[in-house]
């Protein structure tokens, strides 16, 4: 299985609200319909008194078969209105995304 990060900030004309609102009710509409696409998932971060704010707002993982499969649905019309999307919510001078490789090292 392939994973696809996405860290995604806001753009500073939003609020966190408005921010959440349209990743959660519109740009996931979008993204759980890009083709092999096995498993999709929000990461928002949560307030947190103890510790220093990332400066990010959430991390999107995506998971696919293979690399072809992830290739292939970001070349489609799927994938296409997803991307179109980003800027009407995300700061993409900021917003950054790999494929990672997961390591677990749980004993």
């Amino acid at each position: 299985m392939l994973k696809f990060m996405v860290v995604l900030y806001r753009r500073e004309d939003l609020t966190y609200e408005q921010f959440r609102h349209h990743l959660g009710k519109i740009h996931a509409t979008l993204a759980t319909q890009l083709p092999g696409l096995r498993k999709y998932i929000q990461n928002h971060r949560a307030d947190d008194p103890k510790r220093k704010h990332p400066g990010w707002d959430v991390i999107i993982e995506l998971y696919f078969d293979d690399w072809p499969s992830m290739e292939a649905a970001w070349v489609s019309p799927q994938g296409a209105a997803s991307d179109a999307d980003l800027p009407l919510f995300a700061d993409m001078e900021r917003t950054t995304w790999s494929v990672v490789e997961e390591l677990n090292l749980s004993p």
